[in-house]
């Protein structure tokens, strides 16, 4: 007896729908982005910018919701979590070393890049344009401002370096504790889980948010005003760019002894994400995971990123404040010298906590004008054109993110060599599950020069 066709058949396998990359869906929404906010501008679509607006607008607002105990129980964690690593005390010297030195190296490209290129001449702009900002940066506030006058405020208000200041303190008091501060630790390191958790889902929805931030931008901006700041949009992103395509791949190629190729693949989804959402905060859990994924110890890791995601600005408080320094000295005529520049360089590379992590970098700049006591209403003059240079800086804010961690953790001789070869760009379903546990950090003898 003959078997059927239908008894031999392999069973059918369900059809599913191929997954696209993170990248493709960031990449889609910034070209529908740009499309639609051209559509708006051009043929004046109201409800359409109406709608670009509002998407936008709530996906910050999203990622700004979980921003102020997402920095503070990250930042508690990962100072507890340094009790797991030999020679912490090391580690955190050289991390916070290694950034002050990339963050002048990235003060003098800007310096030299706005020196050559002189951006605030002819621009066609007038002093109308200019106007003074409602926030605006000091010394004075820099510094009373970082120790709080309460435990609520800073949370309701956002005060990213108050919040920073108590997670610290809560931190140390936890290590000197010892086994009196654990049931508090695990509760924090819930609480935390809970809130990267949290963060996944609002990641997710980055490709729409792109749509939203990008459209809004080209709906208000256009190409018009773009072309007033041509020189000045060119400087951030060539100076940003030669940071992170040129100053990073250098250190980690002749100090890390990796492959920048290879970095740059497994750190990418961090970048294009900080590139749309203009958030080093909002950005901090994928900002971890790739660097896990590029083979540095989650204990060193866990104290890096979130430190780096408050303070860590290459493209907001070194690139940008130079730039723009030298583009309202020369809008208004006001000649700087040597001691000009240097009281730049001091204010980058001292002030950077003063972006906090969070979209746009105008304390930073006032701090800057006001040391150099040039006119605030320069501030106003550069305020329209922010959003779209906020993107690059971010996204050179966030590889210096994970170089800084990547460079420390090879000179510690605590690199899993083998991870950083093997790292990839995933996507969001990847990153969100858990991490592949690994041995305890051990490090070999290093010798010191």
């Amino acid at each position: 007896m003959s078997s059927s066709p239908s008894d031999t058949a392999t069973p059918a396998k369900g059809f599913r729908i191929p997954k696209v990359p993170f990248w493709a869906q960031i990449l889609a929404g910034l070209v529908l982005g740009v499309v639609l906010g051209w559509v708006a501008n051009n043929w004046d679509v109201a409800w359409l910018g109406t709608a670009l607006t509002k998407i936008g607008e709530i996906f910050v607002q999203l990622l700004k919701l979980a921003v102020a105990p997402l920095v503070f129980f990250a930042i508690t964690i990962s100072i507890t979590n340094l009790r797991n690593v030999h020679n912490a005390a090391r580690l955190a010297t050289r991390t916070l070393l290694w950034f002050m030195a990339t963050s002048l190296i990235a003060v003098a490209l800007g310096l030299l890049i706005g020196l050559v290129t002189n951006p605030g001449s002819g621009t066609g702009l007038s002093a109308k344009d200019a106007a003074e900002p409602d926030t605006q940066g000091s010394w004075l506030d820099f510094l009373t401002g970082i120790i709080p006058k309460d435990v609520i405020t800073p949370f309701t208000e956002l005060q990213v370096l108050q919040i920073v200041f108590m997670a610290v303190v809560v931190g140390i008091a936890a290590l000197k504790l010892g086994e009196k501060a654990e049931p508090i630790l695990k509760l924090g390191e819930s609480v935390l889980a809970l809130l990267q958790k949290a963060l996944w889902w609002i990641i997710r929805l980055a490709p729409v948010g792109t749509i939203g931030l990008i459209g809004t931008a080209i709906k208000d901006y256009g190409w018009d005003l773009i072309g007033s700041y041509a020189t000045f949009t060119a400087d951030i992103y060539v100076g940003c760019a030669l940071v992170l395509f040129g100053v990073y791949p250098l250190l980690l190629g002749t100090v890390a002894k990796v492959n920048p190729l290879q970095f740059f693949k497994g750190a990418w989804p961090a970048i294009q994400l900080a590139f749309v959402s203009r958030s080093s905060v909002g950005t901090m859990p994928l900002t971890q995971k790739v660097t896990e994924r590029l083979g540095v110890p989650k204990e060193y890791a866990s104290f890096a990123v979130p430190f780096g995601s408050t303070t860590k600005m290459d493209g907001c408080a070194s690139i940008y404040p130079a730039i723009a320094a030298i583009f309202v000295g020369e809008f208004f005529h006001v000649d700087m010298g040597l001691k000009e520049y240097l009281l730049i360089v001091f204010v980058s590379v001292i002030g950077s906590a003063a972006t906090a992590g969070l979209t746009g970098a105008t304390v930073m700049l006032t701090l800057t004008l006001s040391t150099l006591g040039l006119p605030l209403e320069g501030v106003g003059l550069l305020l329209a054109i922010d959003p779209i240079l906020d993107m690059m800086r971010t996204a050179t804010n966030v590889a210096g993110q994970v170089v800084i961690p990547v460079l420390v953790s090879a000179k510690e001789k605590i690199l899993d060599r083998e991870m950083f070869a093997h790292a990839r760009s995933f996507s969001i379903e990847d990153a969100d599950a858990p991490s592949v546990p690994r041995p305890a950090v051990k490090q070999e003898p290093v010798t010191t020069g």
